[in-house]
């Protein structure tokens, strides 16, 4: 299944930690979008994040954003990874 990096911008601060069990309907979402949440990066102003998705489409990550009420500002399908030795990994 491919994997997008999804660029999200907010007004407000991230608030973190989360609220317990803020995330059980987001997971719901997701699960009823076929979209899977792996992990997500924060910027050190907690107004944007970065977060790694696996899913069949962009227009799935789309979808289940705009059903959870979240930004997805810019959603870019990646195949791998560069490392520091200058080699190619595939995702997987």
């Amino acid at each position: 299944m491919p994997y997008f990096i999804i660029e999200r911008n907010y007004a407000e601060l991230v608030q973190v930690p989360a609220p317990l069990g803020a995330f059980d309907a987001l997971n719901l979402i997701n699960d009823e979008e076929e979209v899977r949440w792996l992990y997500s990066f924060l910027s050190v102003d907690r107004r944007k994040t970065y977060c790694v998705y696996e899913a069949e489409s962009v227009a799935a990550i789309i979808a289940a954003a705009a059903r959870a009420g979240l930004p997805a500002d810019v959603v870019t399908e990646v195949d791998g990874r560069m490392l520091p030795s200058g080699t190619f990994a595939a995702v997987e």
